[in-house]
């Protein structure tokens, strides 16, 4: 080992005592990042969209749960690496070597602890949140030519009041309610009351997400998936197909209208008078337009036909999230 003139050489394998002041210091600045990442979790709840279903409290508190930890692991790690920088540094010119240190075998155990809890209690957080969830149900296969009459005809026997039939497209969503024989293109939901959907593909996988509701569940095809959450706040939210299911899947989206029970039921009442009609589509009128255009750009899969039903809804109204 090379020695540097005028620095004073610990002998080897001794380590420098910690003043009472420095325990101090240390477990404040700990106190601290705890009273930041405390603070961090709470503020994280107003980065979320507002809480429409059950569900949204159970995943937002998970969340905020996570990015209190997450705040209070960066912060200790970014201060480990400013104390070094800071305190730790070479002398300008100095080009010896470090001095030789032994494995600290109590600070390798508590850095080896620290994170093993940390991530068990992130995963049974996790588990008692999904296990509280409960939202899917079996999936089933299905003949995807006639979904509906496979399993009793439409409307059919075996489908529960609730009960909504989602079918995905490229690119629509269509909303058929099996009880009142309505079909839609703007989802209606009472408030408060548990819905089961039951989630069907026509073509390839679609991802069903409410960022309100906090819930997603991909569209597989051949498979029939139920998929139930109860809505506790009345608006009007957005669907979003959060599988990249082809050209315009970011346009394959829906309104979700939040509402009491009895207007709910009077827009089924309404909703079943009204003829059979094209749906909304996007993605087919911005197909058409380019058509129209001199160069259309590159081939693409055409949209499926915009479906038939009572109510296309709006898909123009601000929604809340």
């Amino acid at each position: 080992m090379t020695n540097t003139p005028g620095r004073s050489q610990p002998p080897v394998g001794s380590r420098p005592a910690i003043s009472r002041l420095g325990l101090v210091a240390l477990f404040g600045w700990i106190a601290l990042l705890v009273v930041l990442s405390w603070w961090v979790a709470k503020v994280s709840y107003q980065w979320l969209p507002v809480q429409a279903s059950s569900a949204a409290p159970l995943v937002d508190g998970l969340f905020s749960f996570e990015t209190g930890v997450g705040t209070f692991v960066f912060g200790a790690v970014v201060s480990v690496m400013v104390w070094v920088i800071v305190m730790h540094r070479a002398d300008k010119y100095d080009e010896s070597d470090a001095e030789p240190i032994e494995g600290n075998t109590r600070l390798e155990v508590i850095w080896t602890a620290i994170p093993f809890v940390l991530v068990m209690a992130i995963a049974v957080y996790t588990m008692r949140v999904n296990t509280s969830l409960g939202v899917l149900g079996p999936m089933e296969h299905i003949h995807l030519a006639n979904p509906i009459e496979d399993q009793g005809g439409y409307p059919g026997d075996r489908l529960p009041a609730e009960q909504v039939e989602v079918i995905a497209r490229q690119w629509s969503w269509e909303f058929r309610y099996p009880e009142a024989n309505v079909s839609s293109t703007e989802l209606h939901l009472p408030v408060d009351q548990p819905v089961t959907f039951r989630l069907v593909s026509n073509d390839v996988i679609h991802g069903f997400y409410i960022p309100a509701f906090r819930l997603k569940q991909d569209v597989i095809p051949g498979r029939a998936i139920n998929f139930n959450l109860t809505p506790i706040r009345e608006g009007r939210y957005r669907l979003r197909d959060s599988q990249f299911s082809g050209t315009w899947f970011a346009a394959n989206q829906a309104d979700v209208v939040v509402e009491s029970a009895d207007a709910y039921q009077a827009w089924l009442q309404e909703a079943a008078r009204q003829p059979l009609q094209p749906g909304l589509s996007d993605a087919m009128t911005e197909f058409e337009a380019r058509q129209q255009l001199k160069n259309p750009g590159w081939a693409t899969v055409p949209p499926a036909p915009p479906p038939q039903v009572n109510v296309p809804g709006s898909n123009t109204l601000p929604h809340d999230a």
